[in-house]
């Protein structure tokens, strides 16, 4: 596809990895559900309200959950992008007023196909907003997390396995960056952070009383009940056994 003068297209991509490249940079902004982008070495993942540059001729995947929707930018080829490490600082995130007015242009622009003038107008006004969310972000040093992007995550992966890497790439930042600001601000490791997001659930449902021990312990990522056991003792001084005995 050759490219002349920035195009905008809203998608929705698809469950399995696809891998391409082209000789144009392109910017793409999750509108909703979540998206993963990938090249050989590095992946990252692209939630509602975050953006990310790709370079051309950047060889990468992409690939999203149900549901899933993503405004991209193509970009012409003699077009610089800022001048940022694609897996560096080559992501940004959007103010909740810009994310809005951008997911309701994109839905008039999917809307608005065959009305070339509409389209056009939708187009320089998107143009526009993201040339400012990029020259915000270029100027803006990260100072605070968003935990509430970083606490949706962990919800929606609580029964899974969730390191630092995963978690530093919602946030946008290296590993050793995140985690730096992650404790500074929390005051506990990101670790230790998830561990509590785990344990406070099990608490949940071991109060609402539906489901065996062995069962929480699995819907909380937990390896084995004894595992969940030994942490869940180590946090609130007493097993899950004791204590759900008390709360009777």
């Amino acid at each position: 596809m050759e490219v002349k003068t920035p195009t905008f297209n809203v998608e929705t991509l698809d469950e399995s990895k696809i891998y391409h490249h082209h000789d144009y940079p392109q910017i793409i902004i999750g509108l909703t559900g979540q998206s993963e982008l990938a090249t050989d070495d590095s992946s990252f993942c692209l939630s509602s309200g975050m953006g990310c540059l790709i370079d051309a001729n950047v060889e990468h995947s992409f690939c999203g959950t149900p549901n899933n929707q993503v405004l991209v930018m193509n970009l012409p080829p003699f077009v610089s992008t800022p001048d940022v490490d694609m897996f560096g600082r080559g992501h940004f995130s959007l103010d909740a007023r810009t994310h809005q007015l951008i997911s309701l242009l994109a839905t008039e622009l999917k809307e608005s196909a065959n009305d070339g003038v509409l389209s056009q107008s939708i187009s320089n006004t998107l143009q526009c907003l993201i040339k400012r969310s990029l020259m915000y972000f270029d100027e803006k040093r990260v100072e605070r997390l968003n935990m509430a992007l970083i606490d949706s995550y962990i919800n929606q992966h609580i029964q899974q396995k969730i390191s630092v890497a995963e978690l530093s790439s919602v946030a946008f930042l290296a590993q050793s960056q995140f985690y730096a600001l992650f404790k500074s601000q929390m005051g506990i490791t990101p670790h230790q952070y998830v561990l509590r997001k785990r344990l406070d659930l099990a608490k949940q449902l071991i109060a609402e009383r539906q489901k065996p021990l062995s069962q929480v312990a699995q819907l909380c990522g937990f390896s084995s009940q004894s595992s969940f056991s030994q942490a869940f003792r180590r946090l609130y001084g007493t097993s899950p056994t004791r204590y759900q005995f008390f709360i009777r």
